[in-house]
């Protein structure tokens, strides 16, 4: 659950009293790296996380309270643990790193100095099959040298550090012999190259990683144990792609989301002068009926997740959403009529949708694809079999790689 944002602050409470005072005696109006790190090592950051990880323990209602007594002082930097990047690398690490990952790793993630990250997951040639990856970490002393390339790596140029899969152990079945590691995106041997995108954009890139040196320390969980350790990355990337950007949170008070949440769909077929169409009306309806049935999903999935429960509930809600944002999209674009034909920065409305409707396809590929989470709702939340697994207990160098007919050998 992500702080909320409009809470105000708490007079009466021990815990606000606390976070009040030790404002008082440590803020002082600047917001630079020193009061950062300050806030970091007094637990404000990550409230929720364990003591041993620049936590306090605290639970998610009591975050709120430290981030509404931040607010109140006008100072930035707590209860950030939930939020973007550092919420997914920063869970992974809490779970599954060693005590010097932990006090390498979380306070750059925490106070903003990795504040933008990638994942280096995808390969050319596996598709949905992510344990096929071919990237390859050989272990040189105290370094692991690595050699592949990854692909459709989202804000990979941007980015100050990645989550990187890679094979560690050629000689076991594909799932067995990956490790995960988190890295600085500025090592030598990394190049990164843009893709031009439909929208005219290059927010996905290729990386390209040739003899790349990474100390041993960088490995987080154990070694050849990175397909358990990437669950929980993918869980909070999932919980981002399909509960956080389901349908608005209701504030105390809004009206029941049967009648507050589709506004943007309605306002759009009143413009369109199409309101009283009556297959308009039912599309939104339709449309409404998920987003409406995405959110109760979500409210399931939240406790699940929080319960310490798997990622199932939410990949429901990925899937669900995939369909949400297409159809949204869709609709107003056809609403649009001629106007939404030209791509251009002139017609701002106009652009915008037809952006936003491009762009909503990349629910249905980043943190695992539609099908991926057919799949894994088939199995987890029907108790339907698995399907059949051709390279199922078969080494990973003996297996077939990327449609090939037969083993390749590396």
């Amino acid at each position: 659950m992500s702080v909320d944002q409009t809470q105000a602050p708490e007079t009466a409470n021990p815990l606000a009293e606390e976070v009040r005072s030790w404002l008082a005696e440590n803020w002082k109006g600047v917001d630079d790296a020193d009061w950062r790190a300050r806030v970091v090592e007094a637990g404000w950051s990550a409230p929720t996380w364990p003591l041993d990880s620049f936590g306090r323990g605290l639970s998610a209602r009591d975050a709120k309270i430290v981030a509404a007594e931040f607010r109140e002082a006008k100072a930035r930097g707590a209860a950030v643990e939930r939020i973007g990047f550092p919420a997914l690398a920063g869970a992974t690490v809490v779970e599954f790193g060693s005590p010097e990952l932990k006090r390498e790793v979380l306070p750059k993630l925490l106070s903003g100095e990795w504040l933008n990250g990638c994942l280096l997951y995808s390969e050319p040639g596996n598709g949905s099959d992510l344990a096929g990856l071919q990237t390859r970490a050989e272990r040189d002393g105290d370094e692991f040298v690595v050699n592949g390339q990854k692909i459709w790596t989202t804000g990979g140029h941007e980015a100050e550090c990645g989550l990187l899969l890679a094979r560690t152990d050629p000689d076991v079945p594909k799932h067995a012999g990956i490790s995960f590691f988190i890295i600085p995106m500025d090592l030598p041997g990394i190049e990164v190259r843009p893709i031009k995108q439909i929208t005219g954009e290059s927010d996905f890139n290729e990386v390209f990683l040739t003899d790349v040196r990474i100390p041993a320390g960088s490995l987080v969980g154990e070694l050849n144990n990175g397909w358990r350790v990437l669950q929980t990355a993918l869980k909070e990337e999932r919980r981002v792609m399909g509960i956080e950007l389901g349908a608005r949170t209701r504030q105390e008070g809004d009206r029941a989301p049967l009648f507050a949440e589709s506004k943007d769909l309605i306002e759009a077929a009143r413009a369109a002068g199409r309101l009283d169409d009556d297959a308009v009306r039912q599309e939104i309806m339709r449309i409404h009926s998920w987003r409406l049935v995405n959110q109760w999903n979500g409210v399931r999935a939240k406790a699940q997740i929080e319960g310490g429960g798997g990622s199932s509930l939410a990949s429901l809600g990925k899937l669900a959403k995939s369909r949400i944002l297409h159809s949204s999209w869709a609709l107003k674009f056809r609403l649009l009529g001629a106007r939404g034909m030209l791509y251009d920065p002139a017609d701002s409305e106009a652009y915008e949708v037809d952006h936003e409707m491009m762009w909503s396809f990349i629910n249905s590929i980043g943190g695992g694809t539609d099908q991926i989470q057919r799949n894994i709702i088939g199995e987890r939340i029907l108790g339907l079999p698995k399907g059949y697994e051709p390279d199922k207990g078969v080494p990973f160098k003996d297996a077939r790689k990327g449609g090939t007919a037969g083993p390749v050998e590396r």
